[in-house]
């Protein structure tokens, strides 16, 4: 099992009447593969999940399929805060073409740790498929504590987690706990070549949107041994990784995607465009790295 390295957290592309822009997506999928992406996960939180429809989801898994069947593997965000849906909508998604699911930790109900293990061991249940665990504690309001990954990465489709706790030793104690083949990625773009010195193997990204080949290549410094020129495309690029934060994500990464030329379109309420002030940072950014 292979991801590669760089995986992009896809924006979903809107019309101007929010609805989703499908030929957009396919569109933005196949400019990604091109640019150092090395596979795609589709309506994570990137991809304004909460806000989609299961039927949205379905439809914008298949197309995704289309553009990366045969050349790369389309991961299928597919989980809430309810186990029944999520379990619902992985077969679905394994149904229309999904080459693997990634499963997010309940948000908003925070469930305790058992109740983790149960939701996560009841997806990978359900479907043939490769799992990706999705802790990001910021978003969810609950932590999968190392201890839990280490139980769910024993049952065999689950073989990897993006982690996006922002600890470092959580991440850590993950990877003296869990298999050597089981997979560490980072969730967040700025603390990718940190987790790289503790075990990742790579990145679920949403900088890839605008500097793909430069984050591959910097994995590719590191697993070379070349920390000299890994941690000097980690510098380079810093700026981009923060920036694209600068408010609420998607926002910042859909308004760059837009400027550069692309079929972004707006956010579904109850995010909304970008401020003013954010724009002109933004647009310096963009400039910065030769990109407007």
């Amino acid at each position: 099992m292979d991801f590669g390295r760089v995986m992009t957290a896809m924006i979903t592309p809107m019309h101007e009447d929010l609805s989703v822009n499908y030929e957009a997506a396919q569109e933005l999928a196949a400019y990604l593969l091109d640019h150092g992406s090395d596979a795609l996960v589709v309506c994570g939180t990137t991809g304004e999940s909460p806000t989609l429809t299961k039927d949205e989801k379905l439809k914008l898994f298949a197309a995704i399929h289309e553009v990366t069947k045969n050349r790369a593997m389309m991961i299928a965000g597919t989980s809430s805060y309810d186990t029944a849906s999520s379990i619902e909508l992985s077969k679905k998604a394994e149904a229309v073409g999904a080459d693997a699911i990634l499963a997010v930790t309940p948000y908003y109900n925070k469930p305790p740790q058992e109740g983790l293990y149960q939701h996560f061991s009841a997806i990978a249940d359900a479907v043939n498929l490769p799992v990706i665990l999705y802790n990001v504690p910021p978003r969810t309001s609950v932590n999968l504590e190392a201890a839990t990954v280490a139980r769910l990465a024993k049952i065999d489709n689950i073989v990897a987690v993006k982690e996006a706790s922002g600890n470092m030793e959580q991440a850590s104690q993950i990877r003296s706990m869990t298999a050597p083949d089981f997979m560490i990625y980072s969730g967040d773009d700025s603390l990718t070549l940190p987790l790289l010195s503790l075990g990742a193997c790579g990145i679920i990204s949403v900088a890839s949107h605008l500097i793909g080949p430069q984050i591959n290549e910097m994995v590719q410094a590191f697993e070379a041994g070349d920390n000299a020129k890994a941690l000097e495309l980690h510098q380079a690029y810093y700026q981009v990784f923060r920036k694209i934060f600068i408010c609420t994500s998607p926002i910042p990464i859909k308004y760059c995607v837009n400027r550069i030329g692309m079929a972004a379109g707006p956010c579904r309420l109850p995010l909304v465009e970008a401020s003013a002030e954010h724009m002109v940072v933004l647009d310096q950014m963009l400039k910065d790295i030769g990109l407007l």
